[in-house]
């Protein structure tokens, strides 16, 4: 396998992150998400397989990505997840393996995913009450989630963290409950603007509820939020600890302050089409390549082009920018 040094794109940025998508299905309908009704998904043959993935990621290893986290849609619901753990987990020079997951299954699998190697948990935690749960999910599952949440703390992942998408409108009341459950459980929270990746299109600007917002309604209620120390420039959030010492909260604000100056990710989709932004209109297709006679230097190629061409930011804010046709469900958050 050729090793041509680390991926660096025309602005100097050092790429050594990956996400990879393991599925576009989902046992909830979040609506900064899913469609609420009529889901598209991909055929089981479009998908990448486990021996696929892990050949992906081996080959851009060896080109300094030592970072993987797994996404979905939700990838608990793939059969076998532990499989893919294991292969990944045994990669040469792997610093870090971590999984976004919606909560509702990790009580069953949080054992066999950390037997087979998985080091970190990010759960998707909206609401702290079953009717706001429902509003945001279209689904049950609030108990689910924190039963999942105590049972991963039990086993003793070494940090766990909630991620809470931040609507106007609709989670504003959820703020102060989300910062106390996480507070009183020892738990990370991030906030996370709202995006226009939602499949039903309806994303507004207006709905935005920024990091501001929330720093204040969470001060009003708490007391005094001071700066921490970002340890990674690549990091997206914004963190800030409770001046009584008692949790800490990142915000992050893709769409009024995006990170892009320092981004360091790539993403592959469950179907196979690389991507070096979360907003890039057109992915280049890996699993063609996969499947085809290609050798690991002409899919390093590929991943390097991708690097290469990688645009300053995503131009969110700008009046060109143009929405992904995919929604977030079929990226991989």
């Amino acid at each position: 396998m050729a090793v041509d040094g680390p991926l660096i794109d025309r602005l100097g940025r050092v790429h050594s992150s990956l996400r990879i998508s393991v599925t576009d299905r989902c046992n909830v309908r979040c609506l900064y998400c899913m469609p609420g009704h009529r889901a598209r998904f991909k055929p089981r043959a479009e998908i990448l397989s486990y021996e696929e993935i892990e050949r992906f990621a081996r080959i851009v290893a060896a080109l300094g990505v030592n970072r993987f986290r797994l996404t979905g849609g939700e990838p608990l619901v793939r059969a076998d997840l532990p499989a893919l753990v294991h292969r990944l987990a045994g990669i040469p020079g792997l610093a870090d393996l971590a999984l976004t997951t919606n909560g509702v299954l990790l009580a069953e699998h949080a054992a066999a995913l950390k037997h087979a190697g998985l080091r970190r948990v990010n759960v998707s935690l909206d609401a702290m009450s079953e009717d706001a749960f429902k509003r945001i999910a279209r689904r049950a599952g609030l108990d689910q989630v924190l039963q999942g949440i105590r049972v991963a703390q039990r086993l003793g992942f070494a940090k766990i963290r909630l991620n809470a998408v931040a609507i106007r409108g609709v989670t504003d009341d959820q703020i102060v409950p989300l910062a106390d459950f996480a507070r009183s459980h020892a738990l990370e929270l991030r906030f996370i603007g709202f995006m226009p990746l939602d499949a039903d299109s309806q994303w507004q600007a207006h709905q935005v509820l920024g990091s501001a917002e929330i720093r204040g309604r969470l001060e009003s209620h708490f007391g005094p939020l001071r700066e921490a120390e970002r340890p990674e420039p690549s990091q997206p959030a914004a963190e800030y600890v409770f001046a009584d010492g008692s949790g800490r909260i990142g915000f992050i604000d893709p769409v009024t302050q995006p990170f892009c100056a320092a981004c360091n990710r790539l993403r592959i989709t469950a179907d196979g089409s690389l991507k070096n932004c979360l907003f890039e209109a057109d992915g280049r297709d890996v699993r063609a390549l996969l499947r085809s006679r290609a050798t690991d230097q002409e899919i390093a190629d590929l991943v390097r082009a991708s690097v290469e061409a990688k645009n300053a930011g995503h131009n969110m804010s700008s009046p060109q920018f143009i929405r992904p046709k995919r929604a977030m469900y079929q990226l991989g958050g």
